[in-house]
């Protein structure tokens, strides 16, 4: 990674913790603590794609909402593009808003079935420039669709008369239409046929090379992640456990967690398949509201010491590699 690129975003230990209610009939017992992110730290490049991924309920998609402000961060910063957004009043956040948009994961249950497709993408700019024209707005419309893949001609059509990838296409024109300088995907393709993932994972590739955008793109694939990112964050329990460039990190990945989660990657090649060593984890995820003391992830890992249950690892290195382990040197 280029040192020289400009960082636009800049989240420096962010945590969000939920207060969960305890199931008692004693009104005085207190409530329960849920980490369901527990001080992560990551830049975000000028046009750079940022992968995030780790198991379900590893909390990519609250990390992923706390800085986009659809969830309220506990504590740390979000600093976009040198102010911090968790300090800012509403009116400028909401300015703020116009560079940070977001792709949901389901393409269907994200787009208001009531509303056209034409109106579905037009929302966003009636909200930030009301100014403008119908005949501008419309116009802007039939360009996103365009370049997103979609003809004109369906601009008065309903969401359910598409299909999924369809419907994800105007998730994306929605998200583009106001020249955002980042998106967030939090797992745009999951819900789609493979095929279909493909096509949307190039569309995005083709629109951030065009436009320069900043991606963070959350998903369990790890191939796709392979294939579009420039960085990856590998996530645990509300943890960032390592972090690094793609080629780096799926060609030599150093802390365990992240050793298990490449070898369950499927290899195109059946010999090489057949041949390689997947590394399971042993027993279950632990629970956010009761994580293990000190490192989180030392009830599952093969490396673990007695040191591992009194001191949490920080993550060391830099952009290029970087791992939260007692055990691994960077």
């Amino acid at each position: 990674m280029s040192t020289d690129k400009k960082v636009i975003l800049d989240v420096k230990d962010l945590k969000v913790h939920f207060s969960i209610a305890a199931k008692s009939a004693w009104p005085w017992t207190k409530p329960s603590n849920l980490k369901a992110v527990d001080g992560v730290n990551i830049r975000l490049y000028e046009g750079e794609t940022l992968g995030v991924v780790g198991e379900s309920g590893c909390g990519k998609s609250t990390f992923a909402r706390a800085i986009i402000g659809l969830v309220e961060a506990t504590d740390g910063e979000v600093v976009w593009l040198g102010q911090d957004v968790t300090k800012m009043e509403e009116v400028q956040r909401r300015e703020t808003r116009k560079d940070m948009q977001m792709i949901f994961q389901d393409p269907l249950a994200s787009l208001n079935p009531r509303m056209t497709v034409g109106d579905i993408i037009a929302e966003p700019l009636k909200t930030f420039y009301p100014e403008l024209s119908k005949d501008e707005v419309r116009s802007r419309v039939k360009e996103m669709m365009a370049k997103v893949g979609l003809l004109p001609n369906v601009i008065n059509r309903y969401p359910h008369e598409f299909s999924g990838g369809q419907c994800q296409r105007i998730g994306i024109a929605r998200a583009l239409i106001l020249r955002p300088k980042m998106i967030i995907c939090d797992e745009p393709v999951s819900a789609l046929d493979v095929s279909i993932q493909a096509q949307v994972v190039n569309l995005l590739k083709e629109i951030q090379k065009e436009l320069g955008l900043s991606l963070v793109f959350i998903a369990h694939d790890l191939s796709v992640v392979k294939h579009i990112s420039d960085r990856v964050l590998v996530m645990y329990l509300g943890n960032a456990v390592e972090m690094g460039e793609a080629e780096a990190l799926f060609a030599e990945p150093k802390h365990p967690y992240t050793r298990a989660l490449m070898s369950a990657v499927p290899i195109p090649d059946p010999n090489i398949e057949r041949k390689k060593t997947i590394e399971m984890l042993e027993g279950d995820l632990p629970s956010p509201i009761n994580p293990p003391s000190g490192c989180v992830f030392r009830t599952r890992c093969p490396m673990a010491t007695e040191s591992c249950a009194q001191e949490k690892p920080r993550i060391q290195g830099d952009d290029v590699h970087a791992v939260s382990c007692l055990h691994v040197n960077v």
